[in-house]
């Protein structure tokens, strides 16, 4: 990739569209500089944006802003380049773009602007990930064509969207996750501090076994932490790769935290396949004992 074209990609989406040398709807026939200058373009006439890193729209989110639209009319304008004779494709404003068509508008109120390919995946990028519109997997996406496709690495890519690196690589493992994981952040039934300890778990068949248990007893991230930290702690050193391991429960993964924290001894609890194992008490003295017993003792 060429140095012009690096630059103009790192100078963010801020830049380039504050920029009066990429807006064309700034200047009048003269060429002189009009502030504020929005253009009605027929919607038939505007294509979508193929580096748009949204793929799916919140349905309630939508209808609202439908009905918005059909009330007030399309208050902020959408953000589109002309491509040809009477052709434009969409930048930003996905989902205004989205209800208009819904609504049947014949036009719609924009900024045109100049840019190229390169400036058109990070203007999508930025636009959305600041507005908080994406779900984590369509964020890793995105993260994911920067690197591949403007030859970037992690830390480049850390700088121009004002991200820590540790973040940008979170997001990036987030696509190693099975199809059910991935699903299950799409559609908000996890959240991303639920997939983080899930994605350093190698075995699939074990992380989709904790996606079940974490969705059936409404998991919190924290315990979702615990679980996952006592299993590791109770795996054998005999792996299977034919069968799921048996997992501990919630309930058994609490009250080994909890005796832990009352007693101050380090229970261990193993399990085995067929549901049977052990638990063991370790102490340190006679005198550490004793007063363990004592919790037994009648009043």
């Amino acid at each position: 990739m060429a140095n012009s074209n690096k630059k103009a990609l790192g100078r963010g989406l801020g830049a380039i569209l504050e920029n009066p040398n990429t807006d064309i709807t700034t200047k009048d026939m003269s060429g002189n500089l009009v502030v504020g200058a929005i253009s009605e373009i027929e919607i038939s006439l505007i294509e979508t944006n193929p580096f748009q890193p949204r793929t799916e729209f919140e349905e309630t989110a939508l209808a609202e802003l439908v009905n918005s639209i059909k009330e007030h009319g399309v208050i902020q304008p959408v953000t589109v380049r002309k491509i040809g004779n009477d052709k434009y494709q969409l930048i930003s404003g996905g989902r205004r773009y989205k209800a208009a068509t819904i609504l049947k508008l014949a036009t719609i109120p924009a900024y045109i602007r100049i840019a190229n390919d390169e400036q058109m995946l990070e203007m999508a990028l930025v636009e959305n990930i600041q507005r908080k519109n994406l779900n984590p997997i369509e964020i890793a996406l995105s993260y994911r064509r920067l690197i591949d496709e403007c030859n970037l690495t992690q830390d480049d890519l850390s700088i121009k969207v004002s991200k820590d690196r540790s973040t940008i690589s979170n997001f990036l493992r987030l696509l190693s996750l099975p199809d059910l994981v991935q699903s299950a952040l799409k559609e908000n039934k996890i959240t991303i501090g639920h997939a983080k300890p899930l994605s350093a778990i190698d075995d699939e068949d074990s992380v989709v076994e904790f996606l079940r248990i974490i969705l059936e007893n409404n998991l919190s991230v924290r315990e979702t932490e615990r679980l996952i930290s006592e299993n590791k702690k109770t795996k054998t050193s005999k792996k299977s790769t034919s069968k799921v391991p048996q997992v501990m429960s919630v309930n058994m993964a609490n009250f080994r935290q909890n005796f832990i924290n009352k007693t101050g001894l380090n229970m261990k609890i193993k399990v085995g396949r067929n549901g049977k194992g052990s638990i063991t008490i370790p102490f340190s003295s006679e005198k550490n004992i004793e007063e363990f017993m004592k919790l037994f003792e009648n009043d």
